[in-house]
């Protein structure tokens, strides 16, 4: 699909999928590299911009990440943010040094208002800093074009090569005006004309789905999540008939879960779609039986997914196409976008086993974040309650059971996530967070019920509030609300006697468990 495109270049930043996020609120579709991306391939991509991320290092010390002084030689804007920004200065001539005062956390910035850059942005403006080191020299032909009181250089620019460094990070909220910044750079300095919209996203897809398609079946993996159910939908008006749904009740679901999914998409649903059903619990069960490390587990699931796949596109006959409700962050977290870390392997992602039977995988919101994600469902017309419902992973509670995961487990996770939920919704608290669910520790406790002494597991509840699933912090649940929610569970499900509350943000930790 040929679109415009800006691409963000990571260091190692821990910011890097929310510059590409921020650029995407602008209308403006975005990808991320590792720095470690070859010259060639990024000129063959002709993006419109790029951007270098922040990171962990200094620029001057041997062996830091860095790039070749001719990417800002192409004629494509480049947007450098804190270390992209020292690493542009370092490159082109300037000179990066340990700062003599750190700056870290809302600083006040001056900026001049007839940069290009700052457009419409107040002359005095709180920017979020991060940096140990510092530009104390700018590149020849560079001009300052912002300050603070601890920093000389909190932005410098070649207009005339279309070339800025920015100090501080306007891709995060702490930054006030930082979304103007990075669209003012899109769109003045990058010249893009902002057409990356849900609506066109929507029918490209449609079109390249059935090119790529023609006359072959597809199988599609159904969860019921929001994420398989709007690839499911799409593939359906691109291809009909051709389509059969699989969902795979894993055991690993929440209670009830699989009769509400058939009730959905099955023959008495809302969509004409080949439905079927595999009821898959106890050979889940059996494969995950003494294995506790989060990976393995996550790996293990994911090769059991596409066995049971490909033993019922047998049963279909001759199918050519796996469809797998994949988003961008699974992409990243797992290892295969930018410079990160693997922080988890996704059962759809890094999850795969080497060898997969089947002609080629459709993931048609691979390019895509959640909030993205749901605005294609409502574009597909799909109703809201299905498109804004809890996200959950496809892993299940496979990583909301720290541990070994065993059928009595699951029921214990499922009975206290049944009642947590249920009581948020009471309280009219469901639709203010973004996401909410109990899990199972593999602690376990003394405690003391009817005069008698118990060794029993204790849960934890999260939730957090959060717009694209890459950052997140702890909701403020009411006290009242968890002394309900506590007291029901120790009471109403068998082998608990504690209850916790998570109030760890994203990052450092994630939003699942394991």
């Amino acid at each position: 699909m040929k679109r415009e495109t800006v691409i963000v270049i990571d260091f190692g930043g821990q910011y890097n999928q929310l510059v590409a996020r921020r650029v995407r609120e602008c209308n403006v579709y975005c990808e991320i590299y590792s720095y470690k991306t070859d010259i060639e391939k990024i000129k063959a991509m002709n993006p419109k911009g790029i951007i270098l991320t922040g990171g962990p290092n200094s620029c001057y010390e041997e062996g830091a990440p860095t790039y070749t002084k001719e990417l800002f030689e192409l004629g494509i804007p480049v947007l450098g943010l804190c270390y992209g920004a020292q690493l542009m200065m370092h490159v082109l001539g300037g000179k990066v040094e340990k700062a003599p005062v750190r700056e870290y956390g809302k600083t006040k910035v001056f900026v001049d208002t007839n940069s290009a850059l700052f457009e419409n942005v107040s002359p005095t403006t709180i920017c979020w800093m991060s940096h140990f080191d510092y530009i104390s020299k700018i590149a020849p032909g560079f001009k300052i074009s912002a300050y603070t009181a601890d920093c000389p250089v909190a932005t410098a620019e070649r207009p005339e090569d279309k070339l800025y460094a920015i100090q501080f990070h306007p891709e995060v909220l702490h930054t006030q005006e930082g979304t103007k910044m990075l669209s003012n750079f899109v769109y003045n300095v990058c010249g893009c004309a902002g057409d990356w919209k849900m609506d066109a996203f929507v029918e490209n897809s449609i079109k390249a789905i059935r090119e790529k398609v023609g006359n072959g079946k597809v199988l599609c993996a159904l969860s019921g999540g929001v994420d398989s159910s709007v690839a499911a939908v799409l593939l359906s008006k691109a291809v009909g008939e051709q389509l059969t749904c699989v969902f795979v009740d894993h055991g690993l679901l929440r209670k009830n879960e699989g009769d509400e999914v058939e009730a959905i998409f099955g023959p008495e649903g809302n969509y004409e779609l080949n439905f079927v059903r595999v009821n898959a619990q106890e050979r889940f069960y059996e494969k995950l039986a003494g294995v506790s490390e989060p990976e393995k587990k996550r790996k293990i699931i994911g090769e059991e997914f596409i066995r049971v796949f490909e033993e019922e596109a047998k049963k279909i006959g001759a199918v050519d196409f796996l469809v797998q409700g994949t988003i961008y962050p699974d992409v990243v977290e797992s290892g295969l976008g930018g410079e990160s870390a693997v922080i988890k392997s996704h059962h759809n992602v890094g999850g795969l086993p080497d060898c997969v039977d089947f002609k080629e995988i459709i993931e048609p919101l691979r390019d895509l974040f959640k909030d993205e994600v749901r605005k294609a469902g409502l574009e597909l017309g799909i109703p809201e309650y299905l498109v804004f419902r809890q996200p959950f992973p496809g892993p299940g509670l496979g990583v909301r059971i720290v541990g070994e995961v065993t059928a009595e487990k699951v029921r214990i996770v499922q009975d206290a996530d049944a009642i947590y939920r249920e009581e948020i919704a009471k309280a009219g608290l469901d639709k203010d967070m973004g996401q909410y669910f109990a899990a199972l520790t593999n602690m376990r406790s003394v405690g003391v019920m009817g005069d008698e002494r118990t060794y029993d597991y204790a849960v934890a509840l999260r939730a957090v509030n959060t717009i694209d699933f890459m950052t997140a912090e702890a909701a403020e649940i009411p006290f009242a609300v968890l002394q309900t929610v506590m007291s029901r569970i120790i009471n109403e499900v068998k082998g608990v006697n504690r209850v916790l509350y998570d109030l760890t943000s994203k990052p450092p930790g994630t939003i699942e468990f394991e």
